[in-house]
């Protein structure tokens, strides 16, 4: 057991506040009220050690360092939780996406779901559901002679079960999809002009290629039941409601459900129709994925001079230390259901992605949103997109692939015929341990673990801002928070040193610049994205809706905008 003596340091100094609260609230390991976590460090040794278990006795030790090397100094962020679960005896998953299983169209099918769902909320995993196989609302239940409830009667379901689950701090949070040619598709994209219903779920409509082109030809698009076209309605009519429903409540948001099939790697195994509750994972029936960041703004050397640059070297070796962490991950996991257990270990999905992207751009002297800075974040995102597969194949050389590999139809994919040359032959020659390996998570709670650095690959959000955070008891508290490229500058260059051009926010940004990021990253990210496109509020709505043509011209795998409204709520506020 790697042990405080073999890592030589004393528990260091929280940078602000609002560090040690999230790491007392969400990470410190206690039980019976007794401190188990006496320091941040004790964390990082309880993670490490507890991740190194899988290892051969000899390599343990060895292993347990590399980990917290990684992990020291916030370079690699762990998944909330892995950090909040490994090494502790609390029954809880380590993985932190889910997707359930394909709900049968019937009353024992939808209950089913539910109890799995239920299950997994439990054990702290965020989930989706694909509501698409439901029958719609009217439709006739042979064998009874009445009318079904439709599928948004089974989300109300879920939706009552979710709000009663809470693991430790964190509460269920759940994805809801629908196909964009089911019945009922207008009752669910409206679902949620109700302030009280369904909060406890992100709602996405699966948008098809064949339903972009009928909206941009202005043509019928038939709604469809058991291969049974049920009625017909206008696809820009359809269209035009889903957005209008977007702009005024934020939701739902779009999943460009033929691009994330065609982009899968796995896409031979499995076919995908949800995502995780966050949206940036997509996944089959029963699919999980557990979750890493590499945090760039801990990566920058000289921050704010000339001579500024991203440590690619400490990049390519934290990626594969997170690529190891993960595939440990999945052995170690507990899961709620087995058929979760049995799709994590055959296809072995692991997430390594990234945090601090803004904070790092900052401290290079990059805006945000322009061209400069979506060519600099996609070559940072190729980079750990090869570091990774290169790590996953030499893994495969150790462990194996993983057990559903197919090198032929794997390795004639887009995905793999991208990588660099080198990394193509070590996959040619061992085969892949992990079936996809990159997403870019929303990192909300680790980012600000790590000193309130800008989340996933979203903009600064403000210089200083209040969070709204939810305790135990479930009041709502605001703790007032400095952006971690501010604390750094005030503490490098002076504290009345004016700010420099590229310290822009959220406020400061236009939808284009948001899409210009996304689009950049998707291309080097083999699952997904989380990121929001924020919108002023005096958005025109035709320009709002233009945002996600855009989105889909440029090949993201979908787009979720926000703009400011009375019915949706906010995190963060100035």
């Amino acid at each position: 057991m790697l042990d405080q003596n073999d890592v030589g340091v004393l528990a260091k100094p929280f940078d602000q506040p609002i560090m040690d609260q999230i790491w007392r609230l969400k990470y410190q390991y206690k039980t019976d009220s007794r401190e188990i976590d006496a320091s941040v460090n004790d964390t990082w040794l309880r993670v490490a050690n507890s991740l190194a278990q899988v290892e051969a006795p000899d390599e343990r030790k060895s292993v347990a360092l590399s980990f917290y090397r990684a992990m020291e100094d916030y370079k690699l962020l762990p998944g909330g939780r892995i950090l909040a679960g490994a090494g502790t005896h609390r029954n809880v998953t380590l993985c932190n996406t889910f997707v359930i299983r394909t709900i049968p169209d019937s009353v024992e099918g939808i209950m089913q779901a539910v109890t799995d769902a239920a299950l997994t909320m439990q054990m702290g995993g965020g989930i989706g559901f694909d509501f698409s196989t439901l029958r719609p609302r009217g439709a006739l239940v042979k064998g009874l002679d009445c009318a079904a409830s439709g599928p948004l009667a089974a989300m109300d379901i879920c939706d009552s079960v979710c709000r009663l689950l809470v693991t430790g701090t964190r509460r269920g949070a759940m994805m809801g999809t629908m196909r964009c040619d089911h019945p009922d598709i207008e009752a669910f994209v409206t679902a949620k002009s109700d302030a009280g219903r369904f909060r406890n779920f992100n709602l996405s409509v699966l948008v098809s290629d064949r339903f972009v082109a009928a909206v941009e030809g202005d043509t019928g698009w038939d709604l469809v039941w058991a291969g049974r076209t049920v009625r017909t309605v206008g696809a820009r009519q359809l269209w035009d409601r889903i957005m209008r429903q977007a702009y005024d409540t934020a939701e739902p948001g779009v999943l460009f459900i033929d691009r994330i099939n065609a982009a899968n790697p796995l896409g031979y195994l499995e076919q995908i129709a949800a995502t995780n509750s966050c949206a940036e994972q997509p996944l089959p029936p029963n699919g999980t994925c557990p979750l890493a960041s590499i945090n760039l703004a801990r990566l920058v050397r000289h921050p704010f001079g000339a001579d500024a640059r991203l440590d690619l070297d400490e990049l390519r070796r934290l990626v594969s230390v997170a690529v190891r962490m993960l595939d440990n991950v999945l052995d170690l996991s507990r899961y709620a259901v087995e058929a979760q257990r049995q799709e994590a270990r055959a296809k072995r999905r692991i997430g390594v992605g990234v945090t601090g992207v803004a904070d790092a751009l900052i401290m290079l002297g990059v805006r945000y949103g322009t061209s400069v800075a979506a060519r600099l974040v996609a070559s940072w995102l190729k980079a750990i997109q090869n570091a990774a597969y290169l790590a996953s194949a030499r893994l495969a050389a150790v462990r194996g692939a993983f057990p559903s590999y197919d090198s032929e139809l794997h390795g004639r994919h887009a995905s793999i015929q991208v990588l660099d040359p080198p990394v193509r032959a070590a996959i040619a020659e061992h085969g892949l341990r992990n079936g996809t390996l990159t997403t870019i998570a929303p990192t909300g709670t680790t980012s600000m673990f790590a000193g309130n650095v800008s989340s996933g690959i979203e903009p600064v959000f403000a210089t200083s801002f209040k969070r709204k955070i939810t305790g135990p008891d479930g009041r709502r508290v605001e703790e007032l928070v400095e952006d971690y490229a501010v604390w750094l500058y005030h503490r490098t260059i002076g504290k009345s040193a004016p700010l420099t051009p590229a310290f822009v926010t959220a406020g400061d940004l236009s939808p284009d610049d948001h899409i210009r990021m996304q689009a950049a990253s998707q291309h080097w990210i083999d699952s997904g994205i989380s990121k929001t496109i924020n919108c002023p509020e005096n958005i025109p709505f035709a320009v709002f809706e233009h945002v996600y043509r855009i989105a889909y011209e440029t090949g993201c795998k979908g787009c979720t905008a926000y703009r400011p409204n009375p019915v949706t709520g906010s995190v963060l506020s100035l």
